[in-house]
């Protein structure tokens, strides 16, 4: 899974770094021209939540897991076909889980989701549509898909719901934006040196 998502950044790292800049330099200008303040951390989350449905889209429409065709409207059809710990079982069902916990963590940030029910309407549309238009595109639709990405999309709501309840218990300079502004800083020059690498610009 790891290795599929390297692949998808490496095949669209261009259009990336181009979207990344027009829309931070967007970002940075409107904050400067209505006064408004900028918190690095809560601005780096936003980005990589663009760069994030970026993937989605580059994962679910050019890999091919399935290449009959066709559809599946029967629940838990195809996740009964692969063998539990079989690389078919990792990659359809775990990844199809996997794959949308970042949509329903950062998807209940933006909401500010406290119910669970909030999340479920959102991730059964974004999933609905994804699967139909996959149908459309040669590729097909499953029901199965639904249900694992749905699953995956409530555990980003746990795992939302969890890290802003632990925020609350920490000490309050843990609690602080210039905590949270360093460890993104941090991030964010790590995906910098990252994408020198694929653009062969830096070698480490």
């Amino acid at each position: 899974m790891l290795e599929t998502v390297q692949n998808a950044v490496n095949n669209t790292w261009p259009m990336l770094i181009i979207f990344v800049v027009i829309i931070s330099t967007i970002r940075v200008t409107y904050l400067s021209i209505h006064k408004e303040k900028f918190i690095f951390y809560k601005e780096f989350l936003n980005l990589i939540f663009i760069i994030y449905v970026l993937l989605l889209y580059q994962l679910l429409t050019n890999v091919e897991t399935n290449t009959t065709g066709g559809y599946n409207l029967i629940p838990f059809t195809e996740i009964n076909r692969y063998e539990v710990g079989s690389r078919l079982f990792m990659f359809n069902v775990i990844g199809n889980i996997v794959i949308f916990i970042p949509f329903g963590y950062f998807v209940s940030g933006y909401i500010k989701a406290s119910k669970v029910s909030h999340i479920l309407t959102v991730s059964i549309i974004s999933s609905l549509t994804v699967e139909i238009v996959q149908l459309q595109i040669g590729r097909s639709f499953d029901i199965d898909d639904i249900i694992l990405n749905v699953c995956g999309a409530i555990i980003g709501f746990l795992l939302y719901i969890g890290l802003c309840a632990i925020k609350k218990h920490l000490p309050k300079f843990l609690q602080k934006d210039f905590v949270y502004n360093i460890i993104c800083i941090v991030f964010t020059v790590l995906i910098i040196l990252y994408f020198l690498k694929v653009m062969g610009i830096w070698w480490f």
